[in-house]
C-alpha cells in the first residue's frame, strides 16, 4: 500500500481520517444517491454506530485509506487497498491486486475531485510500489464511475456478477501513474 500519510495535489488533501470527519462519513453511507451503486443507503443508526466502536479510528489506520479534504471540507474517501482474493474480479492466477475505489459527498461531484485523488494516490503508489496492475470495479450501470476509469486510463478488462449486479473490471498498470502531474 501507500506509506504517506498525507498527499497533496493542485486542489486536495488526502489524508487520514479524523473525529471531525463523523458527520461526512455517516453522509456517504446514508445518501440514497451517493448509494445507488453501493448496495444502498445505509440506516444513520447502524453508521454511527460502527463510527461510535472505533470506525473513525480504524478507518485512519488503513493503510492506502484517505479522506479527500477540499479546501478544508471532508468530499469523501479514496482507498489503495488489495482486493481479497475470494472475491471474484481479478487478472492475476493469484489474485490479491491493487484495487482502486472513491466515493464522493453528492456537493463534490462534477468538479473533477475523484479524478484528481485517484491520480495523486496512483502517483505516490507508483513511486513505491513495484509495476502491478491496478483494478477499478464498478457496477456496469455506474456511467459516471467508467467514464472516470476511461479518463484515467483504464481499460475495461471483464464483467461480472457481485452484490446482486453485473460489475465491470477495468485494469490499468501503475507504472502509467508514475510520470502524472498530480
Amino acid at each position: 500500500m501507500v506509506s504517506a500519510i498525507e498527499i497533496r495535489s493542485e486542489r486536495l488533501l488526502l489524508r487520514r481520517a479524523q473525529p471531525s470527519d463523523v458527520d461526512g462519513l455517516v453522509e456517504l453511507q446514508t445518501d440514497p444517491v451517493v448509494r445507488t451503486h453501493l448496495g444502498g443507503p445505509r440506516s444513520r443508526a447502524e453508521v454511527q454506530h460502527f463510527l461510535s466502536n472505533g470506525g473513525t479510528a480504524a478507518i485512519a489506520l488503513q493503510p492506502g485509506t484517505y479522506v479527500v479534504d477540499a479546501d478544508g471540507e471532508f468530499a469523501g474517501t479514496i482507498v489503495l487497498d488489495r482486493r481479497a482474493v475470494d472475491r471474484p474480479g481479478h487478472v492475476l492466477p493469484q489474485g490479491d491486486e491493487l484495487e482502486l475505489s472513491y466515493v464522493l459527498r453528492q456537493r463534490f461531484w462534477g468538479f473533477g475531485y475523484a479524478s484528481e485523488a485517484a491520480t495523486a494516490v496512483l502517483h505516490a503508489a507508483a513511486s513505491e510500489l513495484p509495476d502491478q496492475p491496478v483494478l477499478l470495479v464498478t457496477q456496469t450501470s455506474n456511467a459516471r464511475s467508467l467514464a472516470l476509469a476511461a479518463r484515467l486510463g483504464f481499460v475495461i478488462r471483464d464483467s461480472f456478477v457481485e452484490y446482486d449486479a453485473e460489475q465491470t473490471l477495468a485494469v490499468a498498470e501503475i507504472r502509467t501513474f508514475a510520470e502524472r502531474q498530480v
